[in-house]
């Protein structure tokens, strides 16, 4: 297996975020979903290394407030699309111009965002994302704010239990959670326009958190779509998640 390591770097804005990186070769990089972090999407259960096995540095930043990056508090530290641009402040602290381009669930969304707004990646991948999600990112956001509010109180049964149980695992910082989910806007249907790379839209076989995955390949100008076992989270711990991208890199 592959050697992960840790580095840290600052922001524009003076907060510190970090990112793994395991294997040699190709650079991709890979942004994990929302209350997650690098080593639940994409170390913890292998898709890493298996990238990585076939030729490519996987890049996995922490998106900020979250896992070992940066969690401040204050409105001015979450502006709207915080998360591309400190994607694209990245990419040029690595230096990188010729890279791939993946996410899962928040990452995937933050993938459009960035590509909508000029990024440019040789392949990019949508994990756990669907179109209705997308353009209907609001109702998403109201939905893990509520999950932030009823942190406390919410029993087994409510919609937001599962959520919330993840939450605690993840030792999330509820004010910064909630200050980030807050700097989110709809994507833009013309964004998706602009995936003229090939594409790889990935979901789980009972994953409609986000809408239809399919549906999101085929409007995409140069999208495959790829169905692997689960739900929203549970297909991101699936062996065939990590395969398909790593198949569809190096193809």
């Amino acid at each position: 297996m592959s050697e992960v390591s840790t580095h840290y770097w600052t922001a524009s804005d003076g907060v510190e975020l970090a990112w793994r990186e395991c294997g040699q070769g190709r650079p991709v990089i890979l942004l994990h979903g929302l209350f997650s972090d690098a080593n639940v999407n994409w170390i913890k259960f292998g898709h890493a290394a298996r990238i990585a096995e076939a030729g490519f540095r996987v890049i996995m930043p922490d998106l900020r407030a979250h896992g070992l990056s940066g969690r401040p508090h204050g409105e001015q530290y979450y502006p709207k699309g915080i998360l591309a641009r400190d994607l694209r402040e990245l990419i040029a602290q690595l230096g990188l111009s010729d890279f791939d381009l993946g996410g899962f669930s928040l990452g995937s969304r933050t993938v459009v965002e960035a590509v909508g707004e000029g990024l440019r990646p040789r392949k990019a991948i949508l994990g756990g994302a669907g179109l209705e999600g997308l353009r209907n990112w609001k109702r998403r956001k109201i939905f893990f704010l509520e999950t932030i509010a009823l942190f406390d109180t919410a029993q087994r049964g409510d919609p937001h239990w599962l959520s919330i149980q993840f939450m605690k695992t993840q030792k999330v910082d509820r004010v910064a959670a909630a200050q980030l989910l807050e700097s989110f806007e709809d994507a833009f249907v013309t964004w998706l326009e602009a995936f003229t790379m090939p594409t790889l839209v990935v979901c789980g076989s009972e994953d409609e958190d986000n809408g239809s995955a399919e549906e999101l390949a085929n409007v995409l100008p140069n999208a495959v779509f790829r169905e692997v076992p689960g739900t929203h989270m549970s297909s991101v711990t699936k062996p065939e998640f990590g395969e398909a991208i790593a198949e569809f890199l190096a193809a």
